[in-house]
């Protein structure tokens, strides 16, 4: 069990260096999968859990992986992938195993997932992946505990996604690759990491045209070869640690090639945060006291879902009012109720919370719900008077790489505990 051990007060102040987009790479890990031949290397590649527990699922579908972690560095060598088993183990703790059925789908003709299906596939989102995937002319067959998709050859069609997913629109482009003919792909989602997993494709030799449109055009190919790849840098890493500056009152260099806060950069200058791009790098301050603010999320480009848990956390140190209206996830205002432990004073009515700032946070114990809420209790910590413990500390390293080590490197006072209760 890990937990994270954290002594507020401290400002933050040196260089943050941005890891490599979890959001980007899991979906590349499966493209890797769908080539032959040859050895894919791919670079900048975040070392967390959810890659950790990709590799497995890769080995365990007969790939040859190579993870050199000072280099932060892949090797995938997939021509060897004869298991068209996702094993319940695996699969079960990572949600991103869906994105390993296109590649298992083209070489082996079935993708057999287990420890999904059932009530699980509503509640996950997953469904449309699956629908997507019949409409290419696959034959999917769903148990209690598993769900295995057959298709003997896919054939492009017109897909309409009803929510503009990422990882939907990922999976289905990789689908449609190397499927016959032509598929369209409408309401794709526009992220960042989605054109650049069609610019990987793309090496890889993949016919994508409309990335960043939301109408995506896939003619298919033959083959696909490997390729070498550099995962762009993690927004939302990015966003933490400018989140960190902000409320510990601190000043922070942000260094990533080409990063684009978007939307989050402009609502935490709104609150008084200051922002200045030096080329690749991003210099965040503040200094003043945080202004209250107004979110709703929505998918790219709007507000980060993804963020609004951390959101939350500056919002209960600003001065005033702020109000959240969270509209992509239900259950993403667990942080709340652990918040209030801490003295925040949060309102949660249904997909709204009301956010009164200006109660000073004080250390106690509380518990990560998710990945999100978990980075948002260590940035509560840095703020907080005391110490503060957070338990389910796992779901935090699924996201972030070292999140100790890099804040203590920048004046923090945190510590990765791990224990056997």
């Amino acid at each position: 069990m890990v937990r994270y051990r954290v002594r507020g007060g401290n400002a933050l102040r040196g260089t943050a260096f941005i890891q490599g987009a979890k959001n980007a790479v899991l979906p590349m890990i499966g493209a890797a999968l769908l080539a032959p031949k040859g050895r894919t290397v791919l670079r900048n590649v975040p070392i967390i859990e959810d890659v950790c527990r990709a590799i497995e699922l890769a080995e365990a579908v007969g790939a040859y992986v190579e993870l050199h972690e000072s280099e932060r560095t892949l090797v995938i060598d997939a021509s060897r992938v004869s298991s068209p088993v996702l094993p319940a183990e695996i699969a079960r703790r990572f949600r991103g195993s869906v994105l390993f059925t296109p590649a298992l789908l083209h070489r082996l003709g079935e993708a057999i997932v287990e420890g999904v299906g059932g009530c699980n596939l509503g509640s996950r989102n997953l469904d449309f992946h699956y629908l997507g995937y019949k409409r290419l002319g696959a034959i999917v067959d769903e148990g209690e505990t598993v769900i295995h998709v057959k298709a003997s050859g896919l054939t492009g069609a017109t897909l309409y996604l009803d929510t503009p997913s990422h990882t939907g629109t990922e999976n289905l482009i990789m689908a449609a690759a190397l499927a016959k003919g032509t598929t369209v792909i409408e309401n794709a989602a526009l992220e960042p990491e989605v054109l650049d997993v069609i610019d990987m494709l793309t090496k890889m030799g993949a016919r994508i045209s409309g990335g960043g449109t939301g109408f995506i055009t896939v003619e298919g190919v033959d083959e696909l070869h490997a390729v070498e790849h550099t995962v762009m840098p993690d927004r939302l890493d990015a966003g933490v640690f400018a989140m960190a500056a902000a409320i510990t009152g601190g000043e922070l260099s942000l260094v990533g090639t080409g990063l684009d806060l978007g939307v989050v950069r402009y609502k935490l200058e709104q609150m008084g945060v200051e922002f200045q791009s030096q080329g690749a790098v991003l210099h965040v301050r503040c200094e003043g006291p945080l202004r209250p603010i107004n979110i709703i999320t929505d998918t790219y480009p709007g507000f980060a879902t993804d963020l609004q848990s951390p959101m939350m956390t500056v919002a209960a140190l600003a001065d005033g009012t702020s109000y959240i209206h969270e509209r992509i996830f239900d259950g993403r205002f667990a942080l709340a109720g652990e918040l209030n432990k801490m003295g925040a004073n949060v309102e949660v009515d249904g997909s709204r919370a009301i956010v009164r700032g200006c109660t000073p946070l004080t250390g106690t114990e509380v518990t990560a719900h998710d990945l999100r809420s978990g980075i948002a209790l260590v940035l509560a910590a840095l703020a907080a008077e005391g110490e503060t413990v957070i338990d389910s500390g796992y779901l935090i390293d699924r996201g972030h790489a070292h999140l100790a080590a890099r804040m203590r490197a920048l004046g923090a006072d945190i510590t990765r505990e791990i224990s056997e209760h």
